[in-house]
């Protein structure tokens, strides 16, 4: 197998459902891109027409925002072909053997997604103010990444696994299975696919330890600790749920988040314990909050906003045997106070 590419993880998952799913959402993808990308001339007319019509024809939201879908279709449809061109040349990794048959999903993810880092600062004029990039550029490590809008889930990969040919092995949610090439291609990477239900809490942590297993030099695992983007309301009943079962240190730790929620324990311990001796980097960011609905997205609130980011290190030493629920709620109140001194430095 590939360097840093031996773990497997997620629920075994059966034919029926797979292609249950993806009968739905190919048909569904493939028609979205015949429509954008057939169709762009007229929508981005009208989107541009649109856009000087209520005064903003200088920052033009919408027509950036249906650039951005069109080059995310656009590398939906090549990303699907080419991962079904490689199951047939190679029989699923049966002719070629099952590590080439890695490396060529890998880098079909780098470009995957280096497709739509880039696609998405340009569409947006975003600018990128970044410290510590670094500090990430050999594994093994635990990256436990901030979230806060679903745009946020570039940075990773054009921020570290992209620039550092790092092969990271993701915690993400079912629900994006319904992505054709999260589906397809992360099905063949070593990707947990959860189920945030509690009711299958102890299967979907082991899935997670799961990746921790023989990490190396050119890998490292992903987690977003929050499990969630922040609103206020969330925040409050985590918060509130943290109370009813008992951990009144961490609620009080907690109830002074201002933009962060608390970290979910399950898998982030469950990580911390699977892979002992290993670093944490912290993978911190503000200016994708502009974007946490379609409505603000739609409106242009992300267009020219500044993206900063801070990674830090954190080596296996410092990291306590004990406690660690509160160790790391410690450190998200530093990614707290961290996002609170930027936005106070706007003001």
């Amino acid at each position: 197998m590939a360097k840093g590419g031996k773990a497997r993880a997620g629920r075994t998952e059966s034919w029926v459902s797979i292609w249950s799913r993806r009968a739905i959402s190919l048909p569904l993808y493939a028609m979205l891109a015949v429509v954008v990308l057939g169709g762009a001339p007229v929508w981005l007319l009208l989107a541009l027409m649109t856009d000087v019509l209520v005064g903003q024809g200088r920052r033009l939201p919408r027509t950036r925002v249906l650039v951005f879908f069109a080059v995310y279709l656009g590398c939906e449809l090549v990303g699907v072909a080419a991962a079904t061109g490689l199951w047939w040349l190679t029989l699923g990794g049966r002719f070629g053997g099952a590590a080439r048959f890695l490396r060529a999903h890998v880098a079909l993810q780098r470009w995957w997604s280096g497709m739509l880092f880039a696609g998405s600062f340009r569409a947006f004029s975003l600018r990128l103010q970044i410290e510590g990039q670094e500090l990430a550029a050999q594994g093994p490590f635990l990256l436990f990444v901030r979230h806060a809008s679903t745009a946020d889930t570039i940075l990773a990969a054009g921020l570290v696994a992209n620039p550092h040919r790092l092969v990271l092995r993701y915690v993400i949610k079912r629900e994006l299975l319904w992505d054709p090439c999260l589906d397809i291609v992360g099905r063949r990477l070593p990707v947990a696919f959860i189920d945030r239900q509690a009711a299958r809490q102890g299967a979907e942590v082991a899935a997670i330890t799961r990746l921790a297993a023989e990490l190396d030099a050119d890998s490292a695992v992903l987690i977003y600790p929050e499990g969630t983007r922040f609103t206020p309301a969330k925040h409050a009943r985590a918060v509130a749920a943290l109370r009813r079962r008992g951990h009144e240190a961490l609620a009080e730790t907690a109830d002074q988040f201002r933009h962060v929620l608390p970290p979910k324990l399950g898998g982030p311990l469950a990580l911390l314990e699977a892979a002992p001796g290993v670093d944490v980097v912290l993978l911190e960011h503000t200016g994708f909050e502009a974007a946490t609905s379609f409505a603000s997205f739609w409106n242009g609130a992300l267009v020219g906003q500044t993206i900063r980011v801070r990674l830090r290190r954190i080596p296996a030493a410092d990291i306590p045997d004990h406690d660690r629920a509160q160790w790391l709620f410690d450190r998200w109140a530093e990614v707290d106070r961290w996002i609170d001194g930027g936005q106070a430095g706007k003001s």
